[in-house]
């Protein structure tokens, strides 16, 4: 017989495990965000893998073409970034001088028209950088990481894919022989469902990229391509990533341009853009893999960034979309699934339940009553 333990000690055991598991996850870092991209690459990367071997390739020959590929197209990406981060950096006394213009004025205006002295407007600025440095500093701090992890990428990715079949095979052995045909529905629905929720998220951030460059391109505003593809990627994130994008093209039209007239542009092609993305892109090219409701989206962003910093913030989000994956394809995890899914039932189970149970009531009573009357 199955021993029943009572709800608090089952509830403080698990509690007592998912702090164990976080502590764990924010320990360790430096070697299980590097081992997380790489794990999403290798699958992204599967396919390619796949289809080299069917040519003739081997499997080392194919592993490393696939990795010398993505390593092409990344460093693209990167070199692209780099190079006009360089531009923009040649610009910025002339953005500096005209930063701190434009802020003496405000300063004026508030001293002015709100009657907050210069001297406290001073002393709440110099509060606010000192909040800001750590921020800073947490960051300079992921990007040392993000160098670390440039080196142990590659290699983590090469072993995934080398050592793939041994993975799997772990994974059948876990569970009994009976079980395989199940195990083996559930690994392939969850393989194609996670890389063509990756290709969605990949191909979203594409015309995003897309459609954010050229409205910045015909409103005029510097460094056009590179804000449109920082935003693009900020807009991986659920709402944080979304305000972000849109501040950065409206500070650097702030300071390169006179007027208002770019500033209220720019807020409507956004505004366009991120309609298009909610209402076309993210339904049929994202959601329709995974769709995950804007709570929990928001939830585990800052979780992942309370862990893992940056990384996490961008990692969180493929993730619970695997687990969605995996707890939609498990029976008794499919109530989490469902928690963590877009679909917001009518009513609750409670008022399911008590209405079937007045019904099979009524059904009863009607069946009963003709008996009694014929006795």
């Amino acid at each position: 017989m199955i021993k029943k333990y009572p709800f608090y000690l089952k509830s403080t055991v698990v509690l007592f495990g998912l702090i164990l598991f976080v502590f764990m996850l924010f320990n360790l870092k430096a070697i299980l965000v590097p081992l997380a991209f790489s794990i999403l690459l290798g699958v992204l990367l599967n396919p390619l893998v796949n289809r080299l071997q069917l040519w003739g390739l081997n499997k080392i020959w194919a592993i490393s073409l696939s990795l010398l590929i993505a390593f092409i197209f990344i460093s693209g990406i990167v070199y692209f970034i780099m190079t006009e981060l360089n531009s923009f950096g040649a610009q910025l006394p002339v953005i500096k001088t005209k930063f701190w213009q434009l802020t003496a004025t405000f300063q004026h205006y508030v001293s002015t028209q709100l009657h907050v002295p210069i001297a406290k407007q001073q002393q709440y600025i110099a509060e606010a950088e000192n909040g800001i440095k750590p921020i800073i500093a947490a960051t300079l701090g992921t990007v040392m990481g993000t160098l670390g992890m440039v080196f142990l990428l590659p290699v983590y990715t090469y072993l995934f894919l080398y050592y793939k079949i041994l993975i799997l095979n772990f994974l059948y052995e876990i569970f009994s022989e009976n079980n395989s045909k199940e195990v083996s529905l559930v690994l392939k629905q969850t393989k194609g469902a996670i890389q063509n929720y990756m290709f969605g998220l990949i191909l979203e951030a594409l015309i995003v990229a897309t459609l954010n460059s050229t409205a910045l391109l015909l409103l005029g505003v510097d460094y056009a391509i590179l804000i449109g593809l920082l935003g693009a990627i900020l807009n991986i994130l659920p709402f944080i990533g979304g305000i972000i994008a849109v501040l950065l093209p409206l500070f650097i039209a702030t300071i390169t341009k006179d007027g208002y007239h770019t500033q209220i542009g720019i807020t409507l092609a956004y505004l366009v853009i991120q309609f298009i993305d909610n209402h076309f892109l993210v339904p049929f090219i994202v959601s329709s893999k995974v769709k995950i409701n804007a709570l929990i989206s928001l939830v585990i962003v800052l979780l992942g960034n309370a862990v893992w910093g940056i990384p996490g913030m961008f990692l969180s989000i493929p993730f619970i979309g695997i687990l969605k994956i995996i707890f939609d394809r498990l029976p008794e995890l499919k109530p989490w699934g469902k928690l963590l899914g877009d679909e917001i039932p009518t009513r609750h189970k409670g008022q399911v339940w008590n209405l079937r149970k007045k019904r099979n009531t009524a059904i009863n009573s009607e069946t009963e009553s003709p008996v009694k009357s014929a006795s």
